[in-house]
This record gives structure tokens, C-alpha cells and sequence, in this order.
């Protein structure tokens, strides 16, 4: 496998049978790795926190070529690119969520307790929203009190938006976090977990709507465990209410 030098737990040394470490702007290493393995599938696992781009790598020249032709950098376009240069060399980025299909949550409520009228007033309102900063390819996540937008997501990652929102208007706070109306399952695929739920509580946010089938649940039952502790409610919402007027972009 290769592992991002930045991103990835050097433990997966410990359960991988082999690991070519590589630096976020490496591309052409990585696709010589690839190549030189005979790998003709790839698929993403984990996270590349979009500030890497910030972070002062050193891009080789298969990647400088590849940023100079983008018109802009945000996710979609970064490794949706990425995956084009991958595709030029004969090796193809696959879904990934191919072997988490148990882990996208059908519609309806996860908890015990349902969302009540204020927090489906809240999700109705996020939703709203949503369908205003899909076409952006902004973040995933809204965070909503009475109707009012207290946080949305930029680059600092769910989590970071939820106790954001908490500083700023602590408590009754609804956390919406969307998948893209045509969202490249590929990558950039919703992913909530336990921090989620642990960053609500801090915040004192009580409800939390995501994408039914297209939102990747990490240890679900502790998380829905922890939520029905706390009478947090976690709800799947139909793709079909965040569509938009628009065309879907062919992927790569």
C-alpha cells in the first residue's frame, strides 16, 4: 500500500504487508510505486485534511504540472485531478466505500429518540443551506440554532466546526452534514464517528442529520450508543432533499 508521510498512523507498518511511504505533493512517486507493483485499481482510505495544501510540501513535477492546470483547489477538483493523472497511467480509482457498504445508513432515525419539532425545524433550515454550498464544493457540515446558521464548514473538518459553533452560540445546536447532491464516491465521502457525537457534547449540540447511503458511520453502535446516552438524535435524511438544479460532473 502507500501511506501519506502526513496523514497516515505509522502503525499500519504493524498490519500492512508492505508500505512505500510517500509526501502529499509526491504524485509521481506514487504512481511509479503503483506502476512498478502492476496495481491497475486503487482505492482511498482515510483522511487528507484539505490544509495539507497550505502546508508547505514540496510538490514534485508530476504534481506542479498537474496544480498549474487547475483553475482552482478545492477538493473536487485537487483529487478528482489526481485521480485523472492515475487514470492516464492505466490505473483506476474505484469507490471507497466498495467494502463499507454495512457502514452507510439507510434512511430514518439511529437513536432512540427521534429529532423533535425544533431540531426537524433546524434540519429543514440546514438542508436549505446545503443545497446553497453544495455547488460551491464548500464543506459538509452546517450547524444550526433556531433557524439561524451559527458555523459552516470550511477546512478545518467536522469536528472543529461543532466546538466552533459551540463558542459561538453554546447549546440547542443541530449539526447537518451533507453528502454532495452528485457526490464522486471516490473520495471526500461524509464520514461521522465518536469524536462527532464527543464534539457535540462539548458543544452542546442534541441532534445530528446525515446523508442516508452516503455518509460512512464509524463503530456505530458506540457511537449510537454514546448518542442515546446523552439523548443526542442522530437521523439519515434521503439524498433526494439535497438536490439542486444542476448537472453532474463527469468523474476524474
Amino acid at each position: 500500500m502507500a501511506a501519506l508521510r502526513e496523514e497516515t498512523d505509522p502503525e499500519i507498518e504493524r498490519v500492512a504487508e508492505r508500505v512505500q511511504w510517500v509526501g502529499i505533493g509526491q504524485l509521481g512517486k506514487l504512481i511509479r510505486f503503483f506502476k512498478s507493483e502492476g496495481v491497475e485499481r486503487v482505492i482511498m482510505a482515510g483522511q487528507v485534511r484539505h490544509v495539507q495544501i497550505f502546508s508547505g510540501a514540496i510538490p514534485d513535477a508530476r504534481m506542479l504540472k498537474m496544480l498549474l492546470k487547475l483553475p482552482r483547489r478545492n477538493t473536487d477538483a485537487l483529487i478528482g485531478a489526481v485521480a485523472g493523472e492515475l487514470s492516464s497511467e492505466g490505473i483506476e480509482l474505484i469507490d471507497s466505500t466498495w467494502f463499507l457498504k454495512d457502514h452507510l445508513p439507510q434512511p430514518g432515525v439511529l437513536t432512540r429518540r427521534a429529532p423533535d419539532s425544533r431540531e426537524n425545524r433546524n434540519i429543514e433550515y440546514g438542508l436549505e443551506i446545503a443545497r446553497e454550498i453544495a455547488r460551491l464544493d464548500l464543506g459538509q457540515t452546517i450547524v444550526i440554532r433556531a433557524q439561524a446558521c451559527v458555523a459552516i464548514e470550511a477546512m478545518e473538518g467536522t469536528d472543529e466546526t461543532i466546538r466552533r459553533a459551540g463558542q459561538l452560540a453554546p447549546g440547542r445546536l443541530t449539526v447537518v452534514k451533507v453528502a454532495k447532491p452528485f457526490q464522486d464516491m471516490r473520495f471526500d465521502v461524509p464520514v461521522v464517528g465518536i469524536p462527532t457525537v464527543a464534539a457535540m457534547l462539548s458543544a452542546g449540540a442534541t441532534c445530528l442529520s446525515v446523508t442516508a447511503g452516503k455518509t460512512i458511520l464509524f463503530d456505530r453502535e458506540e457511537m449510537v450508543r454514546l448518542a442515546d446516552k446523552n439523548k443526542i438524535a442522530i437521523v439519515a435524511t434521503e439524498q433526494s432533499e439535497l438536490s439542486v438544479s444542476a448537472t453532474p460532473k463527469s468523474p476524474g
